[in-house]
Order: structure tokens, then sequence, then C-alpha cells
């Protein structure tokens, strides 16, 4: 792969957008301090993998020797300073202390260990014990985890969290244990996704015609963009950038906070505020990995994660308020949609009906229950 002519969010220069956040926490000066030292690009992340250099945030620190009983590793797709790492540290700082050191987590975050499908494997076969995945890239293994990005489901929060902390996501949950991995907290945000562009506007529905975008490798957010009439490329989050500055693709959807963070901002123009689809992340855990941890570490794990999503979802809800002003300084020119239209224009293909058919009623029930009638 080639080098991006870029320097990333966590580069020696660069400023960390979520400076407001956690202010004065040890884990957010963990990850300023990891912003100054660390060299990302400095070598290929497949280097890092093979060669098992990766360092985790938590590397950077100076702590006593370590005596933990269980040395696990947690990586993630998104950039340092992104509120999935920051929580996370916040979480993984409070299991040391509760379980008195017997289990030390290490944070790898920015795709370090692998992309995003490879790091899925690696945490089904063991080799890393957690992970956090995005629902859309998780159905590849869960087909039912992709309920949650059916587009225009959620018309705000309330819906979402109606249906990830009722019985859609218990639900959800029981189909993930069917395989080698489990959630081991709560749903964390990702948030609504936008479409962006590099030259052409999406307005309406008929914008949307032959407009090459890049989506992740998910089945059902192709399918919503072919259904509306785009040209869908799956490609994997680490190739993004590099995807849109060579024009491979002319737009790519995603959230506000993964905009700002991966700097999308610098090779788009426009951002139409579609919200499509909401998204979301699991923790994810290898199974055979939890289940070595003895029971009152395996709670505390739960426990402390579950308070860090709390916080997360919190995070993007605030960040996803303040994002339109800060990214319009930066040059990103937002459109305001109308959402009824893009629903109605994708109402009037076989879309839901072909998805509630995948699905199954008893999931597509519990997915109307929180979101109302789809189909």
């Amino acid at each position: 792969m080639p080098k991006r002519r870029r320097t990333r969010a966590g580069g020696r220069n660069a400023r960390t957008p979520y400076a407001g956040f956690a202010a004065g926490s040890k884990s957010k000066q963990d990850l300023e301090e990891y912003m100054t030292v660390s060299k990302p690009g400095s070598i290929s992340r497949r280097s890092l993998l093979m060669a098992a250099t990766a360092v985790p945030l938590c590397g950077i620190l100076t702590r006593p020797a370590s005596a933990a009983e269980f040395v696990y590793k947690f990586a993630t797709g998104q950039d340092p300073t992104h509120p999935v790492n920051i929580r996370a540290q916040e979480a993984i700082d409070r299991i040391r202390e509760a379980t008195s050191g017997r289990l030390e987590i290490r944070l790898f975050p920015a795709n370090q260990l692998g992309s995003d499908t490879e790091l899925l494997t690696q945490v089904r076969s063991g080799g890393v014990e957690f992970f956090n995945q995005s629902s859309s890239i998780l159905a590849t293994l869960v087909p039912s985890a992709g309920i949650v990005n059916t587009g225009f489901a959620f018309a705000d929060y309330d819906s979402v969290w109606k249906a990830m902390d009722g019985d859609l996501g218990t639900y959800i949950r029981a189909q993930i244990a069917k395989t080698p991995i489990m959630a081991v907290s709560k749903a964390w945000d990702n948030g609504f996704r936008q479409v962006t562009s590099s030259g052409r506007e999406v307005r309406t529905p008929d914008d949307l015609k032959n407009f090459q975008i890049r989506v992740p490798p998910a089945p059902l957010l192709t399918s919503l963009f072919k259904a509306l009439g785009a040209g869908p490329t799956p490609i994997n989050f680490n190739e993004v950038y590099s995807a849109l500055q060579t024009k491979v693709v002319d737009g790519q959807e995603n959230p506000l906070p993964i905009i700002a963070t991966a700097r999308l901002y610098e090779v788009q123009s426009t951002c139409s505020l579609t919200g499509h689809v909401w998204d979301g992340y699991w923790i994810l855990g290898n199974k055979r990995a939890f289940e070595r941890l003895p029971k009152d570490v395996q709670e505390i794990v739960t426990r402390e994660l579950d308070r860090s999503a709390i916080d997360q979802r919190a995070d993007i809800a605030k960040l996803s308020q303040s994002l339109r002003a800060d990214l319009s300084a930066k040059g990103l020119k937002f459109i305001d949609v109308d959402r009824a239209a893009f629903r109605q224009a994708l109402s009037k293909t076989s879309f839901y009906a072909d998805w509630k058919a995948k699905f199954g009623e008893e999931a597509w029930s519990q997915l109307e229950k929180a979101a109302g009638q789809l189909s």
C-alpha cells in the first residue's frame, strides 16, 4: 500500500480534536502523551502486526512491573483522540484497579493490529481478546447484527437506545453468542451516518444516481445505496482516506466524529446530513478468553465497560451537535436534506421487503417495536 501524503490525527504535530473531553482525566492525559510521542505511519500496520511491535496506548505510561495474571489486547479502529479510545482507556484503568492488577488490558487504537475485517478474524481465533466492531461489519459474521443499519429506521436517539438496550439488543447478543465471540458490554455509539462528496452535492435522492460511494464491507449498506441508484464500493476503513484522495470513489458515508478524527474533510468538500443509518459499536470478546477470567473479574469487566458505554454515548451526542460548526470552519460545506424524501424513495424499492425476509419475522418485529413500521 502506498504511503499517504498526510499527517494522520495522532501524529507529532496533530492537534487533538477532543481537547475538551475528559479534561484532567488520567486517560485523557495518557492519550495526549501518546499523541505527542507516537509516529503512526512510520511503519506499515501489516508490519506492526507481523512483527508484533505495535505499541498500545498504555505502553507509554510509567508503571510498576506488571504481575498481572491475565494480559489481554483490546484493538480499535478509531483514532486515539476518538471518544471510543478515551472511554475505553478509562474503563481499562478502572478494571486494573478493581481487579488489583490481576487483569491488564492493553489498548491498540487506529487499526494498529489490522483492518476491521482482519481484527474480526483475530478476535474469533483469540489472537486479540477484545475488539470494538461496528454493527455493519459484524453483520458479515452475525447477519442479524446488521438490522440496526436498516436505512432510515431510527428517527432519533430515543428510538435507538430503546432498541439497543431493549429486546432488539438482547436478541442480537444471543445471536453473537452462537459464534466464538460474545458481546461484553452495552452497545457504544458510532452515530448517524452522513454522506460526503468531493464534487457532487447530494441534495435529493436523484443526486445519488451513479454516485460512486465508499461503504464498509457490509451487505446492508451496499444494498441500501444500490437501491437508491448509487454505485457503492466496499473498502476497509483504513483505506478510506487514500481512496478519496486518489478518486477511487467520489464520496463516502460516516458519522461526523469519524469524519473529524479521520480528517476526511481534507479530501471531501460537502457533507449532506442524510442521517440514513444509525451505527453502533459492539465491544466483542473472544469467548474462550473471557471465560478463562474468574467470575468476579468478568463482572468487573462488563460493569466498567458498561459505565464507559454510557459516557461514550454522551460524548458522541455532544460532539454531533458541535462538529458541524467545527468542520464548517475547516471548509466542509453542509447541506440539509429532506430525510423523508430519501426514505420515501427507498420505500418504493424492494429494500425493506428483501431485508425483512433475510432478518426474519422475529428480528424485524423487534426493530419495528422501537423504530415504527417500515414495511
